[in-house]
């Protein structure tokens, strides 16, 4: 059973967070941030796993801290989740189209957390949301799941597509990248023998 629940308190946040990677996509998801809300809703969807998000943050501050914990966690539980990584394709690439935007997206889980993110925003908002936010929530989703991320934005003129399509391609590599192999079944990918130790 590959699921994980996890919470984590600060002063400036509070988040509940649990996931199955194995789920259908469906998503519950409550942060305050109504476009963040969206792009977590529409990961769980293209990713398949079943996600629920419950985040208290000091909104009235700004959002940073909200996106970048809900990072955070959401990294930890994909880390839990996974456990010794037996069996998974570990590797995964695609380019994913939005409209307009074409953004390429590579990843691997090494255990090795390192994110490369080339994303330029036409504008500084999406409605209330800081665009600059995309990327605080990668690192933190990179850095606490232990995977090596590339997102790279080919090209694209409209904030909103470039965010969706950044969000959407890290949903279909971890799809792509969890899955069981069924060549491999019970083995760990690594020639080294183990990931993330």
């Amino acid at each position: 059973m590959r699921k994980a629940s996890l919470t984590r308190g600060t002063k400036e946040t509070e988040i509940s967070l649990s996931l199955d990677l194995d789920g259908t996509g469906t998503g519950k998801i409550a942060t305050g941030v109504g476009f963040f809300d969206h792009m977590l809703d529409l990961l769980a969807r293209h990713a398949r796993i079943d996600l629920e998000v419950e985040a208290k943050g000091d909104l009235h501050i700004d959002f940073h801290h909200t996106v970048e914990d809900v990072g955070i966690v959401l990294g930890q539980a994909v880390k839990t989740a996974l456990g010794d990584m037996r069996g998974i394709t570990r590797y995964a690439s695609l380019h994913l189209p939005m409209d307009e935007t074409l953004t390429r997206v590579a990843l691997d889980i090494s255990g090795r957390p390192f994110l490369v993110f080339k994303v330029e925003f036409p504008a500084p908002k999406i409605g209330e949301f800081d665009t600059e936010l995309v990327r605080e929530f990668f690192q933190a989703f990179a850095i606490n799941a232990g995977v090596t991320l590339h997102v790279e934005t080919l090209y694209g003129l409209n904030a909103h597509h470039i965010a969706e399509s950044c969000f959407k391609g890290l949903a279909r590599a971890l799809r792509a990248a969890v899955a069981v192999d069924p060549a491999a079944a019970g083995e760990i990918p690594s020639t080294k023998g183990s990931l993330g130790a």
